[in-house]
C-alpha cells in the first residue's frame, strides 16, 4: 500500500507560490509520497515545469483536479495537459453555488457523463464536500445521485472521508457503494473537539484502518492525503499524516 500513498498539492498551495514548484515537489518526494495529485497550482503555472519536476523527482501524477467549467469548456486542452503529466485521472473538485440545486446537479451529471464519453481512455470523476448532502434528488442525496453505480453513469468517485463525516454520514459505510468505482480516495481527519476541523490523518476521530482495508480489496489506486487548513507548517502536517498511514499500512 505504501506505493499508493499520495498527497494533493492543494495542501501546500501557499508554498507553491512562495517557494516554487520544484522545491515543493522535491520535499514531498523525499518525504516519501509516491504520487502528487495536481490541485491548487499557482495561477499561470508552467505545464512544462510541472511535468519536469514530476519526472525529476520520480513521483507520479496521481490525477488532476480540474474545475467543472474547464472540464466542460476546455476538454481538449485538459486532455493534452494530462497526457503531458502522464495521468488519465481527471476529477471535478468543487461546484459553484449556482449549481448546488436539483436542476444544477442534474446538469452536472449529464455534463460529466458527456466528458467521459468524449474521453473514453480517461477516468472522469467527482470529489465531494459536505454541501452535496443538503440537496435531495430522486430520493437520495445529491452526492449519491451524482455517483450512482449504474452502467449508464460513468462518473467515478473520489470520496473525501472528512467531508462525508462533516455531512453527518459514516465514511466507512458510505464508501461501500463504490467498489470498483473509486480509483482515488481523499484521506483527511477531523479533530475530536467541538470545532471538528481538519486534522492530520491518524490524529483525529476517523478510524482509518477499516477504510484502508476496504480500499485494498475494492480497487483504490491512490490514497490521497489532503488537509485544507493546517495549524502547523503544512509540510510538518503532511509528514505526520504519512508516518501514521505507513504505520497503518503495516497492519494490513
Amino acid at each position: 500500500m505504501n506505493e499508493k500513498l499520495a498527497v494533493t498539492v492543494f495542501t501546500v498551495r501557499e508554498q507553491l507560490k512562495t517557494v516554487g514548484i520544484g522545491p515543493v515537489f522535491k520535499e514531498l518526494a523525499q518525504m516519501g509520497y509516491k504520487g502528487l495529485q495536481l490541485s491548487g497550482l499557482p495561477a499561470g503555472y508552467d505545464q512544462d515545469e510541472v511535468a519536469y519536476h514530476l519526472k525529476a523527482n520520480n513521483v507520479v501524477a496521481a490525477g488532476m483536479h480540474v474545475p467543472f467549467a474547464r472540464l466542460t469548456n476546455e476538454l481538449d486542452l485538459v486532455l493534452k495537459e494530462a497526457q503531458k503529466y502522464g495521468t488519465n485521472a481527471l476529477f471535478c473538485p468543487y461546484l459553484p453555488e449556482e449549481l448546488r440545486t436539483e436542476e444544477g446537479y442534474r446538469a452536472v451529471k449529464e455534463a460529466l457523463n458527456n466528458v467521459a464519453q468524449q474521453a473514453p481512455d480517461f477516468q472522469i470523476g467527482f470529489h465531494n464536500h459536505a454541501f452535496e448532502f443538503e440537496t435531495t434528488i430522486d430520493g437520495q442525496d445529491a452526492l449519491s445521485y451524482l455517483l450512482e453505480p449504474s452502467q449508464d453513469n460513468r462518473i467515478l468517485a473520489e470520496i473525501d472521508v472528512y467531508w462525508v463525516k462533516k455531512g453527518g454520514r459514516d465514511p466507512y459505510t458510505f464508501i461501500q457503494t463504490y467498489s470498483g468505482r473509486m480509483p482515488m480516495i481523499h484521506l483527511k481527519d477531523m479533530t475530536k473537539d467541538e470545532e471538528e476541523t481538519f486534522a492530520e490523518v491518524g490524529e483525529g476521530s476517523i478510524p482509518f484502518l477499516p477504510i484502508l482495508q476496504w480500499g485494498e480489496q475494492n480497487g483504490v489506486e491512490w490514497y490521497v492525503v489532503e488537509q485544507d487548513v493546517c495549524k502547523r507548517d503544512p509540510m510538518d502536517s503532511l509528514r505526520i499524516s504519512l508516518a501514521n498511514l505507513q504505520q497503518l499500512a503495516a497492519q494490513l
